[in-house]
């Protein structure tokens, strides 16, 4: 929980306040700030010495204030800004993430496929753990590849996470309306609420609060259930781009339809899933290729506390989006650079594959399942996982572990009646 800013009355104080926006001493200070987007509870630490601190948070209030847009949904009024560091951001993701540019010139084609099903696994992981999934990367990982089947909760919500993702990649087009998010509430959600029939179904009471997991004190306290179809209206022709006549980065406009989703919390539970996931829809949507690439989730859930911290500082000054959405695009700048670092490990890794190019009759792709299985001794493979780690058809990878077989390098071992695996020869 955090420390509730004070309400100032600076009608009093006018003057000051104004010589102290103006005063260029403090320029610099209010740089600082509006960079970091900082809230009271750390500006009263950076107030001048001599300066009362409610006056001096007064003045960044003022400042602000000046910059801010509003919007509406339902009776409720949002706003933002767009900071200089926030404007340097959007153009780096303009010019690296989407647009004429495509997966081709920042990854090779014969790579894409196996990159991609690695970002959805991550991405699929990260988002459930955040809401509560405690299982391993490592057990959730080989748990999609083989596709086996959930063991519990936890294993279910990564299962589902990851059929949505790759349904949302699949219908990018779609208009987003009522029945398409709650096919996305169902598909996230099936077989993990402690009541099957609110899976794809808007929440129908006022009993659900969102609750600081320590104190047990109410940390977001939802709109009536009353108001969600008309918040969710507004939201759905927000998302729509109708309204020509007020242009928001597409980029700005996904990250306050995850908030947005968040604060109405139209669902008994998954509501943050569900947020995430529509954030990556409507990023593709607006041909921001890259994202398909990016773990966002795998960033949040690496700091949860400063990603909840933002929605309290929203709620806190007024509905003022900004803190949320700067923290927002600061992690998809984290995840863009952890692709990065992905790319060349991935680059290594294809080096170190070359020790192998010296057998004759193998492809680059069986080479790597050679490196894989020289790795890890123990591991048994299949072809249903061979199919998923690479991307390729299951025939495909039939026929890669044949050649290995046959040229003495794998083993070929039963695993029930109607099963084989391959170990290492």
């Amino acid at each position: 929980m955090i420390e509730k800013a004070p309400i100032i009355d600076i009608s009093d104080n006018i003057d000051t306040v104004m010589n102290l926006i103006h005063d260029p001493n403090l320029q610099t200070l209010y740089k600082k700030i509006e960079d970091e987007y900082l809230y009271w509870d750390k500006v009263k630490y950076l107030t001048p010495k001599g300066v009362d601190p409610q006056l001096f948070w007064g003045a960044v209030k003022m400042k602000r204030q000046m910059q801010l847009q509003t919007i509406r949904f339902g009776k409720y009024t949002f706003s933002f800004m767009i900071t200089p560091l926030m404007q340097s951001l959007l153009h780096e993701f303009d010019l690296k993430m989407g647009g004429s540019l495509s997966a081709n010139g920042v990854i090779s084609p014969r790579d894409r496929q196996i990159y991609l099903v690695n970002s959805i696994m991550e991405e699929a992981i990260a988002s459930s753990q955040m809401e509560g999934a405690s299982t391993t990367r490592k057990v959730a990982k080989d748990m999609l590849r083989k596709e086996l089947r959930p063991k519990n909760r936890s294993q279910q919500m990564i299962v589902n996470n990851y059929a949505t993702i790759k349904q949302l990649v699949e219908e990018k087009g779609q208009v987003l309306d009522l029945n398409m998010l709650l096919d996305i509430h169902r598909s996230i959600t099936t077989n993990t609420l402690d009541n099957p029939e609110d899976e794809g179904r808007l929440r129908q009471t006022d009993d659900i609060y969102v609750i600081d997991a320590i104190t047990g004190s109410v940390a977001h306290t939802p709109p009536s259930h009353t108001e969600i179809e008309e918040l969710l209206h507004d939201l759905f022709a927000f998302a729509s781009d109708k309204d020509k006549s007020n242009f928001i980065h597409p980029i700005i406009k996904g990250i306050i339809l995850h908030f947005m989703l968040a604060w109405i919390h139209p669902f008994v539970d998954g509501n943050g899933r569900t947020a995430r996931s529509l954030v990556y829809w409507y990023m593709l949507k607006k041909d921001y290729w890259m994202t398909e690439y990016l773990s966002i989730s795998r960033v949040i859930y690496k700091n949860k506390k400063r990603y909840e911290r933002m929605f309290l500082y929203t709620e806190a000054d007024h509905m003022n989006m900004t803190y949320f959405i700067l923290h927002n695009l600061q992690v998809m700048k984290k995840a863009y650079e952890d692709l990065k670092t992905y790319l060349s490990m991935k680059m290594e890794e294809r080096n170190s594959v070359l020790q192998y190019c010296d057998i004759e009759g193998i492809n680059e792709r069986q080479m790597q399942i050679l490196k894989i299985i020289n790795d890890t001794p123990s591991l048994v493979l299949t072809s249903l996982e061979v199919s998923n780690r690479f991307g390729i058809s299951d025939k495909t990878a039939r026929t890669d572990l044949k050649v290995l077989t046959e040229l003495g390098y794998l083993k070929r071992i039963p695993i029930n009646k109607k099963q084989s695996g391959y170990i290492k020869a």
